[in-house]
């Protein structure tokens, strides 16, 4: 009676632990994201953008596109292939929201607010396999509390980095049950949500992608069975890629199709030592004047658990393996320190695909994951009794330093249409030096009324349909006719007159034309997908196929057993 007594109290015991922790964790990232809910929007540098992408993504799927790649809107009503290279998961956040009434301004600080929260509480669970449930809280509270993660959301609005580093922080919780347990639901999660993390950001997913190998290796060499736990993570992986590739293949494959995507000197952009050991804050832009730049700081509070984790190993604990572990991610906690300075140009310079980070200290996005990990490495000593004062002081000190950037300075008192009814922000390609716009686009021309003109000839042209990726018209030419649509060419555009397609020629404003021999003619232009793009819908549905059949014969197996 006395054992199962103790039995009794004990699975109490841990059930209250639990939900307390889990309390805690959502509590204070509920208060790090409150200044989210307050009216009106944040003087973010990115946030007027996505305002204007979600009202165009919103826009495209309500005419039935369901992955969208072309803006209409934008560049002056000729359109822009924005949404072939930009990261689509905000979007689609944005437009469920938009569909219970939430506005485009409240679905971006709702997207960064649900970001946090999700991003907290998979950090949590990532972090308690190995440093428990108290070591797990801290590790949380130091991910949400870190400034930089505090510049994403209040100074940058980034969305996209907010939304990758959750899922990114749950893939490593997944992936990590996965190699342990073995279990098919984490290996399901495991492709699912690195797929989410490139849909998120690609640029960040490219930087934890790397990371991310060598975390799998640690983990699979100190595990048994070598030879299943790599082969299935590299088939987590390629399902992963896979079903990502609608994005990322078409975006890198047709980028030699758009200009300035490299607009940034990376040499221009290293931070300065002490930004990254001295506490600042600013709203200013990278490479602007110091005294108002945004903040470089990797944080008080994180870079003591650095020195914290250091200590543990100094003192000493008998497990070999959680020694490892903070010995792993201080090596590349300071691999990371040094590629964020300008030591480290020459790497820039030689390694080919470093220009795409555009900005050394967004590997501050890296120094997040490690300092908040190795923050709940303090309770692999023995602390007993002290555990719980402990946490509570760690919280604290995190809170508190954290305390003056959890919130704007101020509140822009808008709603949509002030954005979407400005030429400022809908005339450009929605991004800084008009990133995303095509090769062949004269930039100086004007706005035209209509979609389509003669150019040569005479004749009445009668409009049947304008939607976003497709035009319809009765065209009556008087004589052999030059059609000039107004409309930026992409690889994809396709015209058919009376049902058969005619050349699509580009002309030197980097618009398309058509020839129209003399008569009554049907019109249709319309944005097809180009082969590339094919290809990476073929592999995103093989791979939702397989994730969707294991998916089902795991719950068949479940409910069998």
């Amino acid at each position: 009676m006395r054992r199962f007594l103790s039995l009794v109290i004990i699975f109490f015991k841990d059930r209250v632990y639990s939900f307390l922790a889990i309390f805690t964790i959502l509590f204070f990232a509920f208060l790090a994201g409150f200044a989210l809910l307050h009216p009106g929007l944040p003087p973010t540098h990115d946030g007027e953008y996505h305002i204007i992408r979600f009202y165009e993504f919103d826009k495209i799927l309500r005419n039935g596109i369901l992955y969208p790649r072309w803006a209409p809107d934008l560049n002056y009503g000729y359109g822009v292939p924005l949404f072939n290279f930009v990261y689509p998961l905000p979007n689609y956040v944005s437009f469920v929201l938009h569909l219970f009434g939430i506005s485009f301004i409240d679905a971006f600080k709702l997207n960064m607010f649900f970001a946090t929260i999700i991003g907290s509480a998979f950090f949590y669970l990532w972090a308690k396999r190995f440093w428990g449930t108290m070591g797990g809280v801290v590790s949380s509270v130091f991910y949400t509390y870190s400034p930089y993660h505090f510049v994403d959301v209040y100074i940058r609005g980034s969305v996209g980095e907010v939304w990758a580093l959750a899922f990114f922080s749950a893939f490593l919780w997944s992936v990590t049950k996965f190699i342990v347990q073995r279990q098919k639901i984490f290996f399901i999660l495991s492709s699912l949500l690195l797929a989410l993390t490139i849909f998120s950001h690609n640029i960040l997913a490219l930087m934890f992608f790397f990371f991310a190998l060598s975390y799998i290796g640690f983990l699979i060499y100190r595990n048994d069975n070598r030879r299943y736990l790599t082969l299935n993570t590299i088939f987590i992986i390629l399902v992963g890629l896979g079903l990502s590739a609608v994005f990322w293949l078409p975006a890198i494959y047709e980028s030699k199709y758009v200009t300035g995507l490299q607009i940034f000197d990376v040499s221009a952009h290293f931070p300065d030592l002490y930004q990254l050991l001295i506490p600042s804050w600013g709203s200013g832009f990278s490479g602007g004047e110091v005294s108002n730049q945004l903040s470089f700081q990797i944080g008080v509070a994180n870079l003591a658990a650095v020195f914290l984790s250091i200590i543990v190993l100094i003192v000493g604990i008998k497990n070999k393996k959680k020694n490892a572990f903070i010995l792993f991610f201080l090596f590349w906690f300071a691999l990371v320190f040094f590629l964020i300075l300008s030591v480290s140009n020459v790497f820039w310079q030689i390694i080919p695909f470093m220009s795409y980070f555009q900005f050394p200290w967004r590997f501050l996005s890296l120094e997040i994951i490690f300092t908040s990990f190795l923050a709940g490495s303090i309770f692999c000593l023995r602390l007993s009794f002290l555990k719980i004062p402990l946490t509570l002081f760690l919280i604290f000190f995190v809170f508190v330093l954290g305390l003056g950037y959890m919130k704007p300075a101020y509140y822009h008192y808008r709603n949509d249409s002030y954005y979407i009814a400005r030429s400022n922000f809908m005339d450009g390609t929605n991004s800084p030096g008009n990133v995303f716009n095509t090769i062949w686009m004269n930039k100086g021309l004007n706005k035209e009324k209509e979609k389509i003109k003669f150019l040569k000839g005479k004749g009445s042209i009668e409009k049947k349909e304008i939607k976003t990726e497709f035009y319809a018209f009765k065209i009556n030419a008087y004589s052999l006719s030059k059609i000039q649509v107004n409309t930026a060419y992409f690889p994809g555009w396709e015209i058919k007159v009376n049902k058969n397609q005619v050349k699509t020629q580009l002309d030197d404003n980097g618009l398309f034309y058509f020839y129209l021999p003399e008569g009554n003619h049907n019109v249709e232009i319309r944005f097809t997908n180009t082969p590339i793009r094919n290809i990476a819908i073929l592999l995103s549905f093989i791979s939702f196929t397989i994730i969707s059949v294991l998916f089902i014969k795991y719950l068949f197996v479940t409910i069998k057993k």
